[in-house]
């Protein structure tokens, strides 16, 4: 039997999208709000949801995307983004470790995008704020905000409805036809000044969250095993690759039957 080459890659952050049907939808809102539960700044905040989670991932970055009609710029400059008056300056009081703001022209900034995501690499996940950077940066995960008014304004908003893992409808409003395929499983109904819809959008995002990072664990592990064995170093490799704790990589593995070999910590 041929041996299994075995492909060894760096694991990247997880990338969580926050797209909106138009300007002021609630983009920022929802953005700070998870990267407030995050990165935990607030701990005793009432917004602390029920779900015990298995979240290990804490240092968060933000990428804010502005279309604009002129050159394309990445602006990270911190007297800039720092300011009360800027979204960025929000997405820094919620928490983020570091925030890059991106202007131009939707068809002009694929490239500055993947630049901006490889800056924030070091990080242990990042929230791209931005229907276009959401649709050139591919995320894990994607939170689509339906705003008051009801109006579909950006062409780019049908198809992130599509794609969207989570699509929030603000205060008392409803679903319609308008809408496109929105399933309830999807839906979420969130009101900026009511922590009881904070608490139910933060239980679903953290078990979205936990979902794909133990989907990473189980590509991985069938990457990496060869013959349903893998060894104790090359386990532990993947919980510290997608900073997971061990106990997960083992959970996955059994799941998997694949069965960790030589382990000298009793880990798994």
């Amino acid at each position: 039997m041929p041996k299994k080459v075995l492909h060894i890659r760096h694991s990247r952050p997880l990338l969580i999208g926050v797209g909106g049907a138009h300007s002021g939808a609630g983009k920022t809102t929802v953005a700070g709000l998870l990267l407030k539960h995050l990165t935990h700044t607030a701990p005793s905040s009432p917004i602390i949801t029920h779900h015990t989670s298995r979240i290990t991932l804490k240092r968060w970055g933000a990428i804010k995307y502005t279309k604009t009609d002129l050159y394309t710029s990445l602006i990270d400059d911190m007297a800039i983004l720092h300011r009360n008056d800027k979204d960025t300056g929000k997405l820094i009081s919620a928490g983020a470790e570091e925030v890059l703001w991106i202007q131009g022209p939707r068809d002009e900034i694929e490239e500055t995008v993947s630049i901006a995501i490889d800056r924030l690499s070091h990080l242990d996940g990042i929230v791209i704020e931005g229907n276009s950077a959401i649709e050139f940066s591919n995320p894990d995960i994607v939170i689509f905000i339906l705003g008051l008014s009801g109006d579909i304004e950006k062409p780019s908003a049908n198809r992130l409805i599509e794609r969207a893992d989570i699509i929030v409808f603000t205060r008392d409003r409803r679903p319609h036809a308008a809408d496109g395929d929105v399933s309830a499983a999807r839906a979420v109904y969130f009101d900026p000044e009511d922590e009881t819809t904070k608490r139910e959008l933060l239980d679903h995002m953290d078990e979205i969250i936990e979902k794909r990072l133990f989907d990473r664990i189980k590509e991985l592990l069938n990457e990496r095993a060869m013959d349903g064995r893998l060894n104790c170093p090359a386990a532990r490799q993947i919980a510290e690759e997608l900073k997971v704790p061990y106990s997960e990589v083992g959970r996955a593995a059994n799941e998997l039957k694949i069965k960790i070999k030589n382990c000298e910590l009793g880990c798994f």
